[in-house]
């Protein structure tokens, strides 16, 4: 949100609109301290160079790569520098939760997820660059992902493998 209190980024508010209502699926730590939201109904993960399945993906997935949040009415649960025993207990009570709310704050866009337990996940970079979250949408034909660069919002839309080699 801007200093009005209105979306700074329209586009961001069309993109993230069916999002709201769907279940986080599953949580997964990436490397370092990101993480990784599944969101919505889960599909099989794309497979590891060993030949074992990797982490499912939802039908939207939020990364954070560092730094980020995760806090409720009147404390923050855990963060990015929190004790790791922290982040599965508070990933226990993520899951399974509904979004109840997805919005951008601060002046250069970080991202704002709430839940329907009243926790709210959020990214927020303490480095130099830009924010370092990135919110995919997936269908069968295509992904599309909302992102920062430069300060700024990108959209980004992929063809599934399928479409390409038609083309």
């Amino acid at each position: 949100m801007n200093e009005a209190g209105k979306s700074a980024e329209p586009k961001f508010d069309s993109f993230v609109m069916s999002l709201v209502g769907l279940p986080v699926s599953y949580i997964w730590r990436g490397c370092g301290s990101a993480i990784f939201l599944e969101i919505g109904e889960l599909h099989p993960g794309r497979v590891r160079r060993n030949g074992s399945e990797g982490n499912p993906c939802g039908d939207w997935t939020l990364g954070i790569e560092w730094s980020w949040r995760i806090e409720g009415k009147r404390r923050i649960w855990c963060g990015s520098w929190s004790d790791e025993k922290r982040w599965l207990r508070t990933f226990a009570r993520i899951k399974n939760k509904s979004v109840a709310s997805i919005s951008l704050c601060g002046r250069l866009p970080e991202v704002s997820l709430g839940l329907s337990n009243g926790l709210y996940v959020l990214s927020m970079m303490t480095a130099e660059g830009d924010p370092q979250w990135w919110l995919t949408k997936r269908s069968r034909d295509n992904s599309t992902s909302i992102f920062v660069r430069a300060g700024k919002l990108q959209l980004d839309s992929r063809l599934s493998n399928k479409d390409r080699e038609q083309r």
